[in-house]
C-alpha cells in the first residue's frame, strides 16, 4: 500500500509539474520550462526552420519544428528580433495538439503544445506586424524531450526584413478578403459551423469555418469555407459523427498552388472518391497568408447512405496537407454535436463523437470508481464483513470479484469502442497506456482462477503478484486517463484535467487514512467494533467523494 501511495503521488506531481497542457505564460520571457533540472548545453537534436529568408510587413511565414530522431513532448515557439527579448508578430496554428499563447502583452505571439504526446514535426504560420519599426527576426523554440531534459531557445536562421509591402500587397492578414467569407448572417440566413465556436473568418485568422444557405425550395445550396491549412479544407454532410458515406466538398491547393474546388464521396476510411462537379457554379477561391477560402453554389443533391436530400445531417470540417493537388490524411476533424436541418438557419458547434465520450466514461468508471472500490474492499474491509458469507464465500470477496469483473468488462468494451472508431494508434502515449491496461486487466481474472488454496505454502506468491498487477493496472490507467483528457479537454483553463488531479489526490488521501486506521488497530489492539466503524465510515466518505469527482469529469467530457 505504501507503494500505491508513492506511485499515485508521483502521478500527481508529474501532472502538476510537467505542464502537459503547455499553458506556461511564466516562461514567455526566458522560454525556460518550469521543470526540474537545467537546460541542455549539447547540440539540439531538434531544428527550427522557415520557408522564407526575407519578409515584408504583413507577410506570412511557415515555421517548422523538426525532430531528427527522438521525439519531443513539449515546446514553445516565438519570433523575436535578432538579439531581442520580446516576441513579435502573431501565430496561426495548423497542427492538432497545438495552441496559441499571449506573451508579454502581445496576442497570439507564441505557440505551445496542448498535451505531452510525442511529436516529431510541428508547423505554425507566423504573420508579421503590418506596421511599426520592423527588423530582422529569428524564430526561437524550446524543446522538451523528457521532464528534466530540454533545450532552450533553439534558433532558426535569420529572416531579413526587406521593407514595407508594395501597393499591391496585402499587409494585414484578412482571410477571405477576395471571397467574402464571414459570419455575417449566421443563424438568420445561413447555417454556420466553426472552430473556435462562433469565430468570424473575416476577423480571426485561426478560424475554421463553413456556412451553408439554401434556396426556398432547398434545391440550391450556397457554400462558404475558410480556414488556415497547408493543403486543403473540406466540409462534409454525414448521417452520423463518423467518417464514411459522406457527401464532401473540398477546397484545396492544386499543383500550381492555386485553390481548386472538388466534389467527393467518402467510403469508410479510405481516400474519398472524387466526383464530377456537375451543377456547381459561381466558384470563388483564394489563398492568402496560409488561409484557404472558397465559396460556390451547388445544385447537386446531397447523397449519403440514406440518399435523402431533406434528411438532417451532421456537419464535418477537416483540414490537412496535400501533395500536387492530391489530398492527404487530414490533420484535424471537427464534427457538429447534433444533426440538423440545413434549411433552418442556426449556429452549431463541434463536439466529440459520442463513441469517444462513451470510451472515456467507461474507463473513468472502471478505474476511478469500481476498480478503486474493489481494491479498497479487498485490502481493508475484511474485518468489517468477517463471518458474513454468501454461497460459502466471504461477503468482501464476492464484492471484490463483482466490482473488479465490472471494471474488466468496462475496459474491454471501452477498448473495442475506441479501436473500432479510430482504427489507428493516433494519440501519442494514450493508446499505448490503454493497451497495457487492457492486457493486464484481461490477465488478472484468469490468473486468479488458477490460484492455490489459502493454506498452500506458495499462496503468498499469488497474493503479491495479484496485488502488484492490480497496482500496475491502476497506475497505468491513471496515466491513460490523464493523457486521454489532455486530447479532448477543450475548456479554457483545462479544468477537467485539474479535477482529475483532485480525483487522484482524493483517492490517495482516503487510502492513506484507511491504511493508518489498519495499522493503528494492529499496533494498539483496538477493539474490532471500533475498527469496523472507522472502516465503514471511511468507505462511505470515499464513495461520496469519488462519485462527486466522477460526475464532474463526466459532465466535462459531455461538454467537450
Amino acid at each position: 500500500m505504501k507503494m500505491y501511495t508513492l506511485l499515485c503521488i508521483a502521478c500527481i506531481i508529474w501532472t502538476v509539474d510537467s505542464y502537459g497542457n503547455g499553458m506556461v505564460p511564466e516562461s514567455c520571457t526566458d522560454m525556460v520550462p518550469r521543470h526540474p533540472g537545467n537546460a541542455q548545453t549539447t547540440s539540439s537534436p531538434y531544428t527550427v526552420t522557415s520557408n522564407m529568408t526575407s519578409y515584408k510587413a504583413g507577410d506570412a511565414i511557415k515555421v517548422t519544428l523538426q525532430a531528427s530522431s527522438t521525439a519531443f513532448i513539449g515546446f514553445m515557439l516565438q519570433a523575436r528580433e535578432v538579439g531581442g527579448s520580446v516576441p513579435v508578430g502573431s501565430f496561426t496554428v495548423t497542427n492538432t495538439g497545438t495552441q496559441r499563447l499571449n506573451c508579454n502583452g502581445v496576442s497570439n505571439s507564441a505557440v505551445t503544445h496542448t498535451s505531452a504526446a510525442s511529436k516529431t514535426n510541428v508547423q505554425a504560420l507566423w504573420t508579421a506586424p503590418s506596421s511599426g519599426s520592423l527588423k530582422d527576426i529569428e524564430f526561437r523554440a524550446t524543446f522538451v524531450q523528457r521532464t528534466n531534459t530540454y533545450w532552450v531557445q533553439v534558433k532558426s536562421s535569420k529572416v531579413i526584413f526587406s521593407g514595407q509591402p508594395g501597393p499591391n500587397t496585402t499587409a494585414v492578414v484578412q482571410p477571405s478578403t477576395s471571397v467574402g467569407v464571414s459570419s455575417s448572417g449566421c443563424g438568420s440566413t445561413k447555417v454556420c459551423f466553426s472552430e473556435p465556436s462562433g469565430c468570424d473568418p473575416a476577423a480571426d485568422a485561426g478560424c475554421h469555418f463553413m456556412a451553408v444557405s439554401t434556396s426556398p425550395a432547398a434545391s440550391t445550396m450556397q457554400l462558404e469555407l475558410s480556414g488556415p491549412s497547408d493543403g486543403y479544407i473540406a466540409t462534409g454532410f454525414s448521417d452520423d459523427q463518423e467518417m464514411g458515406n459522406d457527401d464532401i466538398y473540398i477546397c484545396g491547393l492544386n499543383s500550381n498552388s492555386a485553390v481548386q474546388v472538388q466534389h467527393a464521396y467518402s467510403t469508410g476510411r479510405s481516400a474519398p472518391e472524387i466526383l464530377s462537379l456537375e451543377n456547381v457554379t459561381d466558384i470563388k477561391t483564394s489563398v492568402l497568408n496560409g488561409i484557404i477560402s472558397c465559396s460556390f453554389t451547388s445544385q447537386n443533391p446531397i447523397k449519403t447512405q440514406r440518399s435523402l436530400s431533406s434528411s438532417p445531417y451532421y456537419l464535418m470540417f477537416v483540414y490537412g496537407p496535400s501533395n500536387n493537388g492530391q489530398i492527404q490524411i487530414h490533420t484535424e476533424t471537427y464534427v457538429s454535436g447534433k444533426s440538423l436541418d440545413i434549411t433552418s438557419p442556426q449556429t452549431v458547434s463541434p463536439s466529440l463523437p459520442s463513441i469517444i465520450k462513451a470510451h472515456g466514461a467507461l474507463m473513468l468508471i472502471a478505474w476511478m470508481t469500481t476498480g478503486s472500490l474493489g481494491m479498497l474492499i479487498a485490502r481493508y474491509m475484511k474485518s468489517a464483513t468477517r463471518g458474513t458469507t454468501c454461497c460459502n464465500k466471504d461477503l468482501w470477496f464476492l464484492a471484490h470479484v463483482f466490482l473488479m469483473a465490472l471494471s474488466v468488462a468496462a475496459t474491454i468494451i471501452a477498448f473495442i469502442l475506441i479501436f473500432s472508431y479510430a482504427g489507428d494508434w493516433a494519440g501519442g502515449a494514450h493508446p499505448v497506456l490503454g493497451c497495457l491496461v487492457m492486457i493486464l486487466a484481461f490477465v488478472q481474472p484468469f490468473a486468479a482462477l488458477f490460484r492455490c488454496t489459502p493454506d498452500h505454502k506458495w499462496r503468498y506468491i499469488f497474493n503479491w503478484t495479484h496485488a502488484l498487477n492490480a497496482l500496475t493496472i491502476k497506475v497505468l490507467a491513471v496515466g491513460a486517463i490523464f493523457t486521454g483528457l489532455a486530447l479532448i479537454d477543450t475548456t479554457a483553463d483545462m479544468w477537467i484535467q485539474k479535477v482529475m488531479g483532485g480525483f487522484v489526490g482524493w483517492e490517495v488521501l482516503l487510502f492513506i487514512l484507511q491504511h493508518a486506521n489498519f495499522k493503528r488497530s494492529q499496533n494498539d489492539g483496538e477493539r474490532a467494533s471500533q475498527v469496523v466503524k472507522v472502516e465503514v465510515g471511511l468507505l462511505i466518505l470515499f464513495l461520496i467523494g469519488n462519485l462527486t469527482f466522477l460526475v464532474a469529469i463526466l459532465v466535462g467530457i459531455g461538454m467537450s
